[in-house]
């Protein structure tokens, strides 16, 4: 596939996985929006969903949607090296596309929320208890977890009969959406699992950018953390994976 192809794909791929992950969280967050104190439960499940429909639309370039992700592939020698730039640009626009279309899409609950300084959340992450070491080694498991599971889980393949032996290939996108809310649910307590570069850098930058009332810091003294940690565990796995017997 081409450098062009594979933009066009992972932009179009990354603004959905945002828009909808960024959506929910606005869902639960802001005073005017139906959901509303959904809860925890309810914006993993929305950030799992919306992996699902994200990887789904960028099927043709693998549906990377994440930096980490395309890095552990280069470094288990499954992605040309070449490509690696071109997926992280494309997740980066896409990511910050996809945080100004859920903008839009809740502009009247913004203009009417009781805390407008309180809605850097919807955009990206930050941690309970800020420790930048502590915060890093959170997001590394995390993203660990993830590529890892990219790396190593069962695909279809050929018994000697001649059967297929499905393994997670079976669930299609919907397998990794569940690892992503499994995530969630167990590791994401401390900083918000960003377990994505893109997924929280770009939105930070559209926080910065968006005519947001009364909007406070991007708290850009912390941003590097959810970029490093994610990055630091994606290698992790990629070498894991090459010294494992697969």
């Amino acid at each position: 596939m081409s450098s062009g192809a594979i933009f066009v794909w992972e932009v179009l791929g990354t603004a959905v996985l945002i828009l909808m992950g960024a959506g929910v969280v606005a869902n639960v967050t802001l005073k005017s929006a139906l959901g509303n104190s959904g809860g925890w439960l309810l914006i993993n499940f929305g950030w799992g969903f919306a992996v699902f429909a994200g990887a789904s639309i960028a099927a043709p370039s693998g549906a990377h949607l994440n930096p980490a992700v395309t890095l552990g592939l280069a470094v288990a020698d499954k992605l040309p090296w070449g490509q690696v730039p071109v997926y992280f640009a494309a997740q980066l626009v896409g990511a910050f596309l996809g945080a100004v279309l859920a903008w839009l899409t809740y502009k009247k609950q913004f203009d009417t929320h009781d805390d407008p300084a309180g809605t850097r959340g919807i955009f990206c992450t930050g941690p309970t208890v800020p420790s930048a070491p502590w915060n890093v080694v959170t997001e590394v498991i995390g993203t660990f977890v993830l590529v890892a599971w990219v790396l190593l889980s069962p695909a279809a393949k050929e018994a000697a009969d001649g059967v297929p032996q499905l393994g997670n290939s079976a669930l299609g996108y919907a397998g990794v959406a569940f690892v992503v809310i499994g995530i969630g649910n167990s590791l994401g307590g401390p900083t918000g699992y960003a377990i994505n570069p893109a997924r929280d850098l770009g939105p930070r930058i559209a926080y910065a950018v968006l005519p947001i009332r009364g909007k406070g810091s991007a708290e850009w003294g912390y941003a590097w953390v959810p970029v490093v940690g994610p990055l630091l565990g994606a290698v992790l796995a990629g070498l894991l994976y090459l010294v494992l017997p697969v």
